[in-house]
């Protein structure tokens, strides 16, 4: 029989299992996991599903903990089932009967009528979810004293943030687009808005952005025809900014999709930059270059507003593995940087190993980040250095976790 709504829950249990057992990130997953869910609206469905299911873990697996006499392995598939029911009902108000009725065909041949009678019992206790997302132990432990301000800032989903081509525009594109501005050049608009469809879009106006991914460029004077390297460049929103400040921008990433994707949002806005496709640990630039901006692959547990699957895919294995290779990088940007050029290093990350343990290692001149550089009410810390993470801008739609530092060349 055909039940609506049956796939996309189907695409829902593969991409948590992906996340859960395989590591992998919801966006990888996607592929192989939503093969046999058909129509947009579904495969949104079952993303906002794996989602919430990965957002609200530890809270969701202590409400099925409080209504079994026996505790369910952590893998096992009925507790997957009746993560993705809870959250349906809790978190995307689902009626508990459409809950049901797609939830426990997922489990033929298996424990239907414990998944019926567990969540049967919860739903007539009227259980709730805390206010914010509860984060796994070793993770909070990790995140220290701004754990619960960083989990407070995961219970709502981002909006949409825009990096204008043209700063000086920036209160003429907030009355078009409705939007609000929390620096020049940045507009916020609600979430969910359909970005192809948007004023500006098709002329190059803006980009997507969001606002801690923009500062590292922002902490860039003018470029007035100087040369700037863009390492790790794709998918190119740093790489605008830079050229679209007047820098003569090389941007290199080791990724040929990605750099197309790059190309494309040049095109798209009018903008120009040499883009190169080379290994950093292995390319040698002809000559330094004024300014060297890298924002390093990292373990992006900073983006866990967008991306859940982090908190639980990253743990120490995964952030000392990064943390060798930011280190490497970071050696050899410093070497590309001429006599009184600047660098600046940047990490979606919120772990110190990639953020402050790799800035304490350069041997450059630092450039403390003043408060007047940054946006609303962030401020550096005391080194001159800048951490953002999502506990910061409440109640302004938040923002995403960042570290980053600027030094000169004597």
């Amino acid at each position: 029989m055909d039940i609506p709504g049956l796939p996309a829950r189907k695409g829902a249990l593969k991409s948590l299992d992906a996340v859960l057992r395989r590591g992998e990130t919801l966006d990888a997953a996607a592929n192989a996991a939503l093969l046999g869910v058909k129509g947009q609206a579904d495969r949104a469905l079952a993303r906002a599903l794996a989602g919430e299911a990965l957002r609200w873990l530890t809270d969701l697996d202590a409400l099925i903990d409080s209504a079994t006499r026996l505790v369910l392995a952590d893998d096992a598939k009925v507790r997957s089932v009746l993560r993705l029911m809870l959250a349906g009902w809790l978190r995307l108000e689902t009626p508990p009967h459409a809950v049901i009725a797609t939830g426990l065909p997922l489990l033929i041949g298996g424990p239907r009528r414990l998944a019926h009678g567990v969540f049967s019992a919860l739903s007539k206790r009227g259980v709730t979810l805390p206010q914010s997302p509860t984060l796994p132990r070793d993770v909070a432990q990790r995140w220290g004293e701004r754990a619960a301000a960083i989990a407070a800032g995961l219970g709502d989903l981002p909006p949409l943030d825009l990096s204008l081509r043209d700063p000086r525009a920036t209160a003429e594109w907030a009355g078009r687009l409705g939007g609000v501005s929390l620096a020049p050049g940045h507009l916020r608009l609600p979430r969910g808005t359909a970005v192809e469809n948007l004023d500006g879009y098709d002329a190059g106006a803006w980009w997507v952005q969001d606002l801690a991914a923009s500062i590292p460029a922002r902490l860039l004077d003018a470029g007035e025809g100087r040369r700037v390297l863009d390492l790790c460049a794709a998918p190119g929103g740093k790489t605008l900014q830079l050229a679209a400040a007047g820098w003569q921008v090389t941007a290199l990433d080791n990724s040929a999709k990605r750099l197309q994707r790059l190309a494309q949002n040049l095109a798209r806005t009018g903008l120009e930059a040499e883009t190169v496709l080379a290994d950093a640990l292995t390319w040698e630039p002809d000559a330094p270059f004024d300014a060297v901006l890298l924002d390093a692959p990292c373990t992006a547990t900073g983006t866990c507003r967008r991306h859940p699957d982090v908190i639980h895919r990253i743990g120490p294995r995964q952030i000392a593995e990064m943390a060798e290779f930011q280190k490497v990088l970071l050696e050899r940007a410093a070497g590309w940087v001429k006599p009184g050029g600047q660098l600046v290093y940047a990490v979606c990350s919120l772990e110190r190993e990639e953020g402050e343990a790799q800035a304490a290692g350069v041997r450059l001149n630092p450039v403390p980040i003043g408060p007047a550089e940054l946006p609303g009410s962030i401020a550096p810390s005391a080194d001159g250095w800048l951490r953002t993470d999502p506990g910061m801008l409440a109640g302004q739609g938040g923002i995403d976790g960042f570290f980053i530092a600027r030094w000169q060349h004597d």
